[in-house]
């Protein structure tokens, strides 16, 4: 049988209500918190989340939504976020969505009725209705690697339209003038795509939207993208795939056509992930700074917790372009 506040009290040899003191953080003698602290070891108690909820008080609980565990990316914003969350002291339930945004509403409703304090919602979040109804509820919200213009909340992202630029400028020094681009629909990849599109423009090269290709996140469809502009008539001799994912199902479709990378084809991704350290070559990316994205999210939301803060903030943080030897000059004589 699960022990109760009353039997803390009784192995301690105090009065419940010095226990429920030293629950809540309230001053209490040293020696009587000693002898609480103790007897909640001994017994192995836990406090009650929902009685915690019940009484109004705060569950020290986070809802963290994320899109797709699956992407390296993400499950390692996961577990630095979870590592800042517990360093001030808050538990994280960590829900996967998949882009569904169903899903989504069915998961804040379920996290809800747990009474977590507050959501971090991570890239790739769709549904705006849910967020505009958590700010209603007066629930802190803050944003990871996303945001949301049209609501009002907090939100903590690297600047994607610049690493976008820097990537394909990258591409372009290196001699390159058809360069395609792989993404998907999240709002990151398409600012990823903007700035692709603004380096191009800026460096008065053609932007064929037939080298423009979207895609759902998954290596299959990837490489079947990349598969399709690597085969027709005048292909791209470099792609910048949105994420690290799609540019590792890239290296996979060059190969199928016998494609040496650099020499025949440069590739490029995004996000810096440990995919983009073991391929072969070693991938051409774009570093976000995750550690510092990560702590500052939590640390937001937090405040908004414990009412320190009403101010809405959008940090954008700035990437940093990490050239390894998937990248290469345009070759005076090409396969493709």
């Amino acid at each position: 049988m699960r022990p109760t506040i009353y039997d803390v009290a009784k192995e301690a040899g105090v009065s419940i209500a010095t226990v429920s003191y030293v629950l809540n953080n309230q001053k209490v003698g040293k020696k009587s918190k000693e002898k609480v602290l103790k007897a909640m070891e001994k017994l192995n108690y836990k406090p009650s989340v929902l009685a915690s909820a019940l009484t109004g008080k705060r569950t020290t609980t986070i809802g963290f939504l994320l899109p797709d565990l699956a992407n390296p990316f993400v499950a390692e914003m996961a577990r630095r976020v979870e590592d800042r969350a517990l360093e001030r002291g808050f538990n994280l339930v960590i829900c996967s969505t998949d882009f569904n945004e169903e899903k989504e509403a069915r998961t804040i409703s379920l996290l809800k009725q747990k009474s977590v304090d507050g959501f971090i919602l991570a890239g790739g979040f769709k549904s705006v209705e849910v967020i505009r109804e958590l700010l209603q509820e007066q629930i802190p919200v803050v944003l990871l690697a996303e945001s949301h213009p049209s609501v009002s909340v907090s939100s903590v992202k690297v600047d994607d339209f610049a690493g976008g630029y820097e990537v394909t400028s990258h591409l372009i020094c290196l001699g390159h003038k058809k360069i395609a681009v792989i993404g998907e629909g999240a709002t990151s990849s398409q600012d990823r795509i903007r700035g692709y599109k603004q380096a191009m423009r800026d460096h008065g090269l053609e932007i064929g939207e037939d080298r423009i290709a979207l895609t759902d996140l998954s290596s299959e469809n990837g490489e079947h993208l990349a598969a399709e502009l690597l085969g027709v008539s005048d292909p791209p001799t470099a792609i910048f795939a949105c994420n690290d994912i799609l540019a590792i199902a890239t290296i996979f479709a060059a190969r199928e056509k016998e494609l040496s990378i650099p020499e025949d084809l440069s590739i490029a991704g995004f996000d810096n992930t440990l995919l983009s350290k073991s391929s072969d070559p070693p991938l051409t990316t774009v570093e976000q700074p995750i550690q510092d994205m990560c702590t500052q999210v939590v640390d937001l939301l937090i405040e908004e917790i414990e009412g320190k803060s009403k101010t809405k903030q959008r940090i954008v943080m700035l990437p940093q372009l990490i050239a390894r030897k998937s990248t290469g000059t345009y070759p005076s004589t090409n396969k493709v």
